[in-house]
């Protein structure tokens, strides 16, 4: 009798196999970001709206074909060697797509070895224009690029900062480097003196020597390019109790709810450049009433992560496969309104830049100036 009954099961398991039935599929999206270390408040940002938009996604059906969607965060540290390993782990484990990462340090390492196993990779974060104009087929990014940053930043200190001298300080990371080189060549070209252009070491945390020069040159304009909110913060206490009177004009990895939780009053007036975000508009209230709840306010990137799962989700679920040649045709494809911008990649992976100006007003980030527009709000 048992016999006949193991004979039984085995036959309904073969049927079941043979109709397609049995093994479900489980659909794996990778997650890259630094998760511990100074710049763990970006890369859980960047995990939890990725695990927001799977629990939307799940929510709202699924993909036919996948019986589950799993995310598998990984740690980069925002470090180059960490990211390559952390990017052959999330081969290993299988993963169909990945979400990441923050820095542009470790996105641009960690993309060769995802492009090598054709992996899509979406960065919410990385700003960097190395990230797309390698021609890796692979590679997309959802946030906008340091060149497009940098003009702005340069227009705003001409055209209503009217600014004719700046001093720069970076922390030497490939991001933040990249951006202030670029800042410092574009204002230049606009006529604004550059004073200097200095450097400070990751962790960092007395910038008395720098800021002392910046003081005593007196520019117009102090740009200040660091690679995350807290180091940014520390820069404005001190820049403050110093009483450095310049104009303070950071960067998108400032623009952080710790930045204010931090400097308090010392970050007061300062100017930022990040994307435009219309917190007005319904996919927008869909991703914040979906996590707020769960993980609190968003973060910078929370929003730019969020938009880069559904899309990867969107694009699997049209391919009707996670082949990753298919899933990129009906990336390309998308065209539709997301939680932070007008979704629609260009032909190097790019989603393109919708930068303004913000500032800190009464202890809060407010929008301030529109460069499409010219509307100071």
């Amino acid at each position: 009798m048992k016999r006949l009954f193991m004979t039984v099961l085995l036959s309904a398991a073969l049927l079941m196999l043979g109709s397609g039935m049995a093994f479900a599929k489980t659909l794996k999206v990778g997650t890259m970001g630094p998760l511990t270390g100074p710049y763990a408040a970006d890369g859980n940002d960047i995990k939890n709206g990725v695990l927001t938009a799977v629990e939307v996604f799940k929510a709202n059906g699924g993909i036919p074909g996948f019986d589950d969607i799993e995310v598998l965060p990984q740690d980069t540290a925002c470090e180059p060697r960490q990211a390559v390993a952390t990017a052959n782990k999330l081969i290993n484990e299988g993963a169909n797509g990945v979400v990441g990462s923050y820095c542009s340090s470790a996105t641009l390492p960690a993309s060769e070895v995802l492009d090598e196993e054709s992996i899509i990779m979406i960065t919410p974060a990385s700003t960097n224009e190395k990230v797309t104009s390698r021609g890796l087929p692979y590679m997309f990014r959802m946030c906008g690029r340091d060149d497009d940053q940098g003009a702005i930043a340069v227009k705003f200190m001409v055209d209503k900062l009217k600014a004719k001298s700046i001093y720069i300080v970076d922390d030497k990371t490939a991001y933040s480097q990249g951006l202030a080189d670029g800042v410092e060549k574009m204002s230049a070209a606009a006529g604004i003196k550059v004073l200097g252009h200095e450097h400070v070491n990751q962790g960092d945390k007395d910038f008395s020597a720098i800021l002392t020069k910046v003081k005593t040159d007196k520019p117009d304009v102090f740009y200040m390019s660091m690679q995350n909110s807290a180091t940014g913060a520390l820069m404005l206490i001190q820049a403050k109790r110093m009483g450095i009177t310049a104009a303070t004009l950071a960067q998108d990895a400032v623009y952080h709810p710790q930045l204010i939780e931090i400097a308090k009053e010392a970050a007061e007036n300062v100017y930022l450049t990040f994307g435009f975000i219309d917190d007005n508009a319904p996919a927008y209230k869909e991703f914040y009433s979906a996590y707020q709840p769960k993980f609190g306010s968003p973060g910078a990137y929370s929003g730019y992560a969020y938009d880069s799962a559904m899309a990867y989700l969107k694009a699997v679920k049209a391919a009707g496969s996670a082949d990753p040649a298919k899933v990129k045709v009906e990336l390309m494809k998308l065209d539709y309104d997301g939680a932070t911008k007008h979704i629609k990649f260009k032909d190097n992976g790019d989603s393109g830049s919708n930068y303004i100006i913000r500032t800190v007003k009464d202890g809060k980030f407010r929008n301030y100036w529109n460069p499409a527009t010219d509307e100071l709000y």
